[in-house]
């Protein structure tokens, strides 16, 4: 799925990683062995979930509470809603309904919660929660899915180990009978974490977070244009009482001047530091400043610092013209992303899996995300740790605070400071040359890498040269060197500054050796493709003949194709995907007014299906053809007759991605020609090509936040292998481990030599012979209602959160 290189992004996993539980611990994992296939199918026989969403809305929540529908259902049970959170389940009545496939189609686009959330005084009282046991008693539910935050989770827990006693008194009342009782003798519950703030610690993204910072992005990208012709200064309010994500991560997406975040009080001389950082940037020759605030940001003594008291400084000290936005509700709205229905779907698919694997013995548990993997924690774990963080700003322990919300929101924190406050030195004394370039076709968040790795290595003292038009300009000397500003205003600027070029470095290996000498390059950056891998591969080839070529470098995985081997995503390919779900939903909005079309729609990825599938998951495809899963005539005549099946219900339109190179015969025209020939008189079909629109765009939020980590984890460790390298006065790197790939595998960010990634790689066909995201398609056809067997062997065991605190061992 799109579980885009969170853990860069999120909150993090408290200061450890959640650890595998031991033997001894109850151990819950998906459905596995061969012999369990088919028990999918009729694990939730007999059984009955209810699902609700509490507290605050998020986006992303529909796309969880249609999963758990579907997914119920396939398994055999019956699924209930439950509108209005907490109150329709104390209220009993028609806020709790059995759920049907059809009632959740359409849903998947939507903001905000379908079926409803409300705040309920009642739940918290014991009586209340008499009432809804009861209600849920009644209609033989015994499995609960909670979508909320903290408080939300909380209170199912609470609910959970009152299930006996509250059972207990409904006997006695004689309100339920003794075999009712005896039927619903536990209650299971499983959460998952809707809340826009990304502040709930054990996971590292919550759903919607990504949907919000996607709204406040677009608005800062319109402020930064008024505010760069007029000259002003923007200071921008977020969400975020208690937790500076939004805050944190808006500002590293738009190279901000400045944040203000609960969990990071500035020093006490914060209004001069301010006040000559905003100066500074004026006289480098930007025609702007933003600032971004948290709503909940305060000083060291715990003082609130709001955006009035920010614009009234900098009014008076240095007369700048400066203007308040306050975002609000702005940012709980409008559609959720892509990222946050794949999310949703994956999260709600391990929900129902939970429940109904759960036994009286299991722990309540919330689904978390951890890196790219789904992991069961148990819950009120996940609730200590995060009332941990409160009770240590509380303390103002602010550094133990910092490192409660995890390694990820650390490594945020950490690149922030780096570009915002460290100044870069005058002097380049003793310092290295280090180039960056761009390779292959060109992918939304490129200039936000170029932007990353030139500061940092100005930072760290180096001179950085920029290389236009990739191995080609690297040939014809087309090399100058970056300053600070050169790259000033890149992050939100899609497609490739510096220009960008398929060509493979082999045939000009003399041209660029000996621009190599002359322009004294000591280390590569370089941000592309598949051809940039490749061209890493020639590179290390080359150094048999050329000494020259025996300098580090290492690649930064850029394509909307997401198809370099050593890495689960690249930057680009969120953004592409994004493109993708906006076209389908408006397709999909124009088929709804017609009824009964099926609408055929080719994207792009070469032989990689990774857009196709996950589009298809992100959108609601009924069927998504890629080059990696091999299909006939008799699976498309297959998919026909699903789709005239699907006419006869209420949803009376279809969806069907096609990745542009899943098969030599069977083109787009093809398929749209068979569908149009099958489908006479039971629908119409259109076909759409969406062509290189998925390459342009502004990046998204994620893939300018991964480009900037990248750029900077990069240019470290460029820095430390170029002193590695440095023998007899000069860069002699001819070890295996210096050409690498850096790549998001899983739960960490790794350097991987090239050579060591042959093996791995599909060369004919320019993919990864192994890709993790096909083990979501099954649950793509199963929430397009196709029967199939559930396998898949993305593990899910229930794990722990262990914490450090400072003195003291893990808890």
């Amino acid at each position: 799925m799109t579980f885009q290189l969170v853990s860069l992004q999120g909150c993090g996993s408290p200061l450890e990683e959640a650890q595998s539980s031991q033997a001894a611990k109850p151990r819950l994992e998906w459905i596995m062995t061969h012999e369990e296939h088919h028990a999918a199918k009729t694990l939730g026989i007999g059984k009955a979930i209810a699902v609700l969403t509490s507290g605050g809305d998020a986006q992303g929540m529909n796309a969880a509470v249609r999963a758990v529908v579907r997914v119920g259902i396939f398994t055999g049970a019956r699924v209930f809603f439950v509108h209005e959170g907490y109150q329709g389940l104390v209220d009993g009545g028609d806020n709790i309904k059995e759920a049907t496939w059809e009632s959740v189609s359409m849903m998947l686009q939507l903001g905000g919660t379908v079926i409803g959330s409300a705040r309920c005084k009642d739940f918290r009282e014991r009586e209340g929660r008499l009432r809804a046991a009861y209600n849920l008693v009644k209609r033989g539910i015994t499995n609960l899915c909670v979508i909320g935050g903290d408080g939300s989770l909380t209170g199912a827990d609470t609910f959970r180990s009152e299930w006996s006693d509250l059972l207990g008194d409904l006997q006695k009342a004689g309100k339920i009978t003794d075999e009712e009782a005896t039927k619903s003798s536990y209650l299971n519950i499983v959460g998952l974490v809707g809340s826009i703030d990304n502040d709930f610690c054990g996971t590292d993204m919550t759903i919607g977070t990504d949907s919000a910072l996607h709204r406040i992005i677009e608005i800062v990208d319109a402020i930064t244009t008024t505010a760069q012709s007029h000259q002003r200064t923007f200071v921008l309010e977020v969400m975020g009482r208690h937790c500076g994500y939004l805050a944190l991560v808006t500002s590293l997406s738009c190279g901000a001047d400045w944040v203000f975040i609960p969990e990071c009080p500035p020093d006490d001389d914060w209004e001069e530091h301010l006040c000559r950082r905003l100066s500074e940037t004026r006289t480098r020759g930007s025609r702007l400043n933003i600032i971004i605030v948290a709503e909940g940001a305060i000083d060291r003594n715990g003082k609130p610092i709001t955006s009035e008291d920010i614009k009234n400084l900098v009014v008076k000290r240095l007369g700048y013209d400066t203007r308040v936005t306050v975002l609000g509700h702005v940012q709980r709205g409008g559609t959720p992303s892509a990222f946050d229905r794949i999310l949703g779907s994956r999260m709600g698919v391990e929900a129902v899996m939970a429940l109904l694997e759960g036994t009286p013995d299991t722990p309540a548990c919330v689904v978390s995300l951890s890196g790219n993997q789904a992991v069961r924690l148990p819950l009120m774990e996940c609730v200590q740790v995060t009332k941990d963080v409160t009770k240590a700003m509380e303390e103002k322990k602010f550094d133990e605070a910092l490192k409660l919300r995890g390694r990820s929101f650390m490594n945020n924190w950490e690149v922030y400071k780096l570009l915002a406050h460290v100044r870069p030195p005058v002097s380049k004394s003793g310092s290295h040359t280090v180039a960056v370039m761009n390779v292959g076709a060109p992918a939304a968040g490129m200039n936000a890498a170029v932007r990353s790795t030139v500061r940092i290595g100005l930072i760290q003292g180096n001179r950085v040269l920029v290389v236009h038009d990739g191995f080609e300009g690297l040939a014809k000397g087309q090399i100058e060197e970056a300053g600070w500003s050169y790259v000033g205003g890149w992050t939100g600027q899609g497609g490739s500054k510096l220009g960008t070029k398929r060509t493979l470095p082999k045939k000009s290996f003399e041209q660029i050796s000996a621009n190599i000498t002359k322009f004294n390059i000591q280390g590569l950056v370089i941000i592309g493709g598949f051809e940039a891998y490749t061209g890493g591969l020639e590179l290390m080839e080359g150094r048999k003949q050329f000494d020259e070529l025996c300098i580090p470098f290492v690649v930064i995985p850029a394509t909307v194709s997401n198809n370099v081997p050593g890495s689960d995503f690249s930057v680009g390919a969120d953004t592409a995907l994004n493109t993708i779900c906006t076209t389908c939903d408006r397709i999909k909005q124009s088929a709804a007014g017609t009824k009964r079309r099926v609408f055929i729609i080719e994207t792009m990825g070469g032989y990689c299906g990774y857009l196709a599938t996950m589009a298809g998951l992100a959108a609601g495809a009924d069927a998504a053809y890629i080059f990696e899963e091999p299909f006939t005539i008799r699976d498309l005549q297959a998919n026909v007759e699903h789709l005239v099946q699907k006419m006869k219900t209420t949803v009376k339109r279809g969806l069907v991605l096609r990745n542009e190179k899943c098969n030599e015969n069977y083109t787009t025209d093809f398929i749209f020609n068979l569908y149009s020939e099958e489908g006479k008189g039971i629908f119409d079909s259109r076909k759409n090509v969406l062509g290189h629109m998925q390459q342009g765009g502004s990046p998204t939020p994620f893939d300018r936040n991964f480009a900037t980590k990248m750029g900077a984890k990069a240019m470290n460790w460029m820095s430390g292998k170029i002193k590695e390298s440095y023998r007899n006065g000069r860069i002699f790197a001819n070890t295996p481990d210096s050409g690498c790939v850096l790549g998001m595998r899983k739960r960490a960010l790794l350097f991987q030599p090239v050579t060591e990634l042959q093996g791995q790689t599909d060369f004919e066909h320019r993919i990864p012979k192994e890709q993790w995201w096909l083990k979501l398609r099954p649950i793509l056809k199963i929430l397009a209602k196709y029967e199939i067997d559930l396998d898949t062997s993305d593990h899910a065991h229930l794990e722990h959160i262990t914490r450090k605190r400072s003195g003291e061992g893990a808890v």
